[in-house]
């Protein structure tokens, strides 16, 4: 492209630049100044990476490209997404990168400026990669962490950059495709910036891995570490299922009620994170800063949801000292107020207000059955109702069997179990739970509704419990290069809106099946 030009194409669905039959790197694209392009699709091949290329790419080598503007379009499979000097790159789709936006130039004695704003990105080793004196602005994207090995899954790496680099990294959505561990900080940041109103859902080692930054407002789900290094203006954030954190006054560690933890992450009513943030940003409806996503001038005013509160989650049924002991897992949300418990006689029993045998807060019940039901069947489930009497739907449902007379021990039978996925239908991603009586060879299959195999979950031994897995409709496919060393590939993304059917086969000692379930989800793109 010449300077000056603009390529505009008629949509990423339909104008394509085809650059799957290369057989050495390439650039797609390449841009002079003050260049425009819009609304292509990039298609590098996802069976050879050792051969992809780059999208598109600033011509830094003169260290003058400014002004260049790239906007809706979508590079699938490409080494390199984009390579930036200055300039807007703004509401596209990057899928499965290895380095997805590059920032680079070689003059050191003048400042550019790379304004990133509401991308989809996924990549696997680097998310953003700025050198020199490129400074970087990313607000509202999305990034999905596609990291296969230890080396990969940065969000933001510029450990080798000059002390006139600022990032201003705001409002953005960082999410793991997997629950794997990521042996990588998310955010390597080598001198000062601005981070704030971010959202961090994925297992890294450390979160933030930096010098002197403001880090405020984010909410940081899952992680092994927080914040690595000085931790002077860490304030205002929420560190929920992380194991170390700055515990100060400021930072807290609490659930913060998505609207649905997989898919909208917008906080519902009562949310400890609402107006929880540094009291010096506001949103936009003027009001003391959330902590979280949409949070702080850019983020987004909306109405709170009084939603009920999650199911009660792993509920277990065995005898002891005569009676019926019930447990399970205690809810998080901060309008919790108490559980009902309810038994019947008979399996799958529509619960209402007469098999309430308990109304409490706590997680753990006795339940002495009447006398003229000594021996038999009982069928338990629990609901939690919050402070506004909003009811939660029911727990799985727990099963016991007495025989026998009082003077005699009882005997308790608990049965293997897969429960419905949740949510359902589902956008992102979904979890499958089931239940595990005994240590055994377990394989949990997902199918479409003409019987072909989707996607394998489980194949392997686990021993007894209760386990909740995960099902996205994207998977890592993994290929070897031609000197036998291992690649990525890509994702098998093919998966289309519909029903599909996931399946649960138990075997125990001898190879002997023991357990074989099946339930219906439907996926909604």
């Amino acid at each position: 492209m010449v300077p000056g030009l603009s390529l505009i194409g008629a949509g990423m669905d339909s104008c394509i630049i085809d650059m799957t039959d290369r057989t050495n790197y390439v650039n797609a694209v390449t841009m002079k100044d003050s260049c425009l392009i819009k609304g292509f699709n990039i298609k590098f091949s996802r069976l050879l990476p050792w051969i992809r290329g780059c999208g598109i790419f600033m011509d830094f080598s003169q260290d003058t490209v400014k002004g260049c503007t790239v906007i809706y379009n979508r590079i699938d499979y490409p080494n390199e997404g984009i390579v930036v000097t200055e300039g807007i790159i703004e509401h596209n789709t990057i899928i499965k990168a290895k380095f997805a936006i590059e920032c680079v130039t070689f003059n050191e004695q003048i400042d550019f400026l790379a304004t990133i704003d509401s991308n989809f990105i996924s990549f696997y080793a680097i998310g953003i990669f700025t050198m020199e004196r490129t400074k970087v602005k990313a607000e509202g994207n999305i990034f999905l962490v596609e990291a296969l090995n230890e080396t990969d899954g940065r969000i933001l790496f510029n450990d080798l950059l000059s002390q006139n680099t600022r990032t201003d990294f705001k409002n953005n959505d960082i999410v793991k495709s997997t629950d794997d561990l990521v042996f990588r900080r998310a955010i390597s940041n080598a001198f000062p910036g601005n981070f704030t109103n971010n959202q961090f859902i994925a297992q890294f080692e450390n979160v933030f891995y930096t010098a002197p930054a403001n880090i405020k407002n984010n909410n940081i789900i899952g992680s092994v570490n927080g914040v690595y290094g000085d931790t002077t203006n860490v304030k205002y954030n929420n560190f929920w299922k992380t194991q170390n954190y700055p515990k100060d006054s400021t930072n807290i560690s609490v659930d913060p009620m998505f609207v649905n933890d997989t898919s909208d992450f917008h906080l519902q009513m009562y949310s400890p994170l609402i107006d929880a943030g540094d009291p010096t940003i506001l949103d936009k409806d003027g009001s003391r800063s959330d902590i979280g996503l949409y949070g702080g001038p850019y983020g987004e005013k909306y109405t709170y949801r009084d939603l009920a509160p999650k199911p009660p989650s792993n509920l277990t049924a065995i005898m002891d000292s005569g009676l019926v002991k019930l447990t399970w897992n205690k809810n998080t949300e901060a309008d919790f107020n108490v559980y009902r418990v309810y038994r019947d006689t008979v399996p799958d029993f529509m619960y209402d207000t007469t098999k309430i045998i308990a109304v409490l807060l706590d997680t753990v019940y006795n339940d002495d059955p009447p006398q003229k039901f000594i021996s038999g069947n009982y069928y338990y489930k629990i609901t939690a109702l919050d402070k506004t009497d909003n009811q939660s739907a029911p727990s799985e449902e727990a099963h016991i069997n007495i025989t026998g007379i009082p003077e005699a021990p009882p005997i308790v039978v608990e049965h293997y179990s897969l429960l419905n996925n949740f949510p359902n239908p589902f956008n992102s991603s979904t979890i499958i739970p089931y239940r595990l009586i005994e240590g055994g060879y377990v394989k949990l299959y997902v199918y479409d509704t003409k019987g072909e195999l989707v996607r394998v979950l489980v194949n392997g031994y686990q021993s007894s419990g209760y386990y909740e897995v995960r099902f996205s409709p994207t998977n890592n496919e993994r290929s070897q290069g031609k000197y036998g060393e291992e690649y990525w590939t890509g994702y098998n993304d093919d998966i289309a809106s519909g029903m599909y059917i996931y399946q649960l086969h138990v075997r125990g000692e001898g190879d002997i099946p023991v357990f074989s379930g099946m339930g219906k989800m439907i996926l909604l793109k």
